[in-house]
């Protein structure tokens, strides 16, 4: 292999783990997280962290595919995918939480020219300010750790395959690596863009927010029920 076939390719990588921050998946995991975050440099991490738990996942895989010749199978795949599924029912389900925790509902009655009425009233909680401080490590934890899951499901799972057509073993973790380190600018970038308008919202519209994070939970909460459908019942995974 030259020199310019081996830049080439190391340049593809590193296009590809751009384009790989786009999947929806991964779009739908970072958001609800990002949802949470009142600050852009804040979310930019989240992304961040996500990344090196990506490329951290796409590395040991890389590392069992060339030492240990190990091969994964399309149904060992399959639960890959199963995996990232109920783990984005989950995180929908949390965002929706928390978009509504706090609301307080109860039942006013009342009269009216001897009528007696029943009036549902919702209240939203009162703004706080929090000045809590997250230490970095808390911070990335979970990310990182839905990025680890990522890292070998989907589209990411493809770059292993691409091992079997460089030659030398070296060549080929630097490409994983390079792909890793397109997925965590993708992901920056990502994030901090999918995070301003929550933190537009947040500072000035805190039922605006609120909205967001629901619609937010709702996208992660409806594309991990698709995908449980998809490989768990179509592509037959369970049955």
């Amino acid at each position: 292999m030259t020199d310019a076939t081996l830049l080439t390719m190391l340049g593809l990588g590193l296009v590809l783990g751009l384009r790989h921050a786009l999947d929806p998946d991964h779009v739908a995991a970072v958001s609800t997280i990002v949802s949470e975050s009142k600050s852009i440099r804040r979310s930019s991490l989240v992304g961040t962290f996500w990344g090196l738990g990506h490329t951290v996942a796409l590395l040991l895989a890389g590392i069992f595919v060339i030492a240990l010749k190990f091969q994964i199978s399309p149904r060992l795949a399959l639960w890959m995918e199963f995996i990232v599924a109920l783990m984005l029912i989950l995180l929908g389900i949390n965002s929706l939480r928390k978009s509504v925790r706090n609301w307080k509902v109860h039942v006013h009655r009342h009269s009216h020219d001897g009528t007696e009425h029943v009036h549902v009233h919702v209240h939203r909680p009162r703004e706080q300010h929090s000045h809590r401080h997250r230490h970095l490590i808390k911070l990335g934890a979970r990310p990182f750790f839905i990025g680890l899951v990522h890292g070998m499901a989907g589209s990411g799972a493809l770059t292993i395959l691409v091992l079997a057509t460089i030659p030398s073993a070296l060549a080929g973790l630097v490409y994983v690596a390079v792909f890793g380190l397109g997925s965590i600018g993708g992901m920056f970038l990502m994030s901090a863009l999918i995070s301003l308008p929550f933190v537009l919202a947040g500072k000035r519209f805190s039922v605006f927010s609120q909205a967001l994070q629901m619609m937010v939970g709702l996208f992660s909460l409806t594309f991990g029920l698709f995908l449980v459908w998809r490989h768990g019942f179509r592509d037959g995974l369970l049955f």
